[in-house]
């Protein structure tokens, strides 16, 4: 087989696990219930463990399948929510710009999230929702998440789950993001492949 003839089908859809984490009441499930249903789900319950959404779209004319995992913030779930990290291809840190707290405990999450992904990349597609922008009692500037996310070289988008601002846009970004990765990693995969040929085996001795 040529290396064209292993190159990645365009038209065949990609399947990619996202995960969004963050503290708890965030609103994590509405962001996620709003980017999928379209609608704003005003449910208080905590999400316990984890739970999957899937929406497919097209991302540079390649099919995408998203399974977006929606993980419970609460410190206590925390150990649970990282099992759920591996096999991830993009992760959307999310924080309430009404509280101050949820935005200081990105960098523990992240720094979490980080650790338990092998590969353990520093750019890993990542990106950064500020939630609740329709709320009018904000803590936190957006200058100052702006500068958290540039220092760390993620995008940040400035969202409501409950008018639908930005949401789309941010999932999509992520998406863009991680099908980026995937295909450089599935690229460099076959490249590697293509090398191997029976000369670079180990000769057997026998004896």
């Amino acid at each position: 087989l040529t290396p064209q003839g292993l190159s990645m089908d365009a038209s065949k859809k990609v399947d990619l696990k996202i995960i969004i984490i963050g503290a708890l009441g965030v609103g994590k499930t509405s962001l996620l219930h709003q980017y999928v249903h379209k609608t704003f789900y005003e449910d208080y319950r905590t999400t316990l463990g984890a739970s999957i959404l899937t929406k497919v779209l097209a991302v540079d004319s390649t099919p995408l399948k998203l399974q977006i995992w929606d993980t419970g913030g609460q410190e206590r779930f925390r150990s649970m929510v990282s099992t759920f990290y591996k096999g991830s291809d993009g992760c959307m840190l999310a924080f309430d710009v009404t509280d101050r707290e949820s935005f200081e405990a990105l960098d523990n999450w992240r720094n979490d999230f980080l650790e338990k992904v092998i590969p353990r990349e520093q750019d890993f597609p990542m990106v950064v929702l500020g939630n609740k922008i329709d709320l009018s009692d904000r803590q936190v500037p957006k200058e100052m998440a702006s500068a958290w996310c540039k220092e760390k070289d993620i995008p940040y988008f400035e969202v409501s789950a409950k008018n639908n601002i930005n949401v789309a846009e941010a999932f999509e970004t992520l998406a863009k993001q991680a099908l980026s990765t995937y295909k450089g990693i599935f690229e460099s995969y076959l490249t590697d492949s293509i090398k191997l040929t029976p000369n670079d085996k180990p000769k057997q001795s026998c004896c």
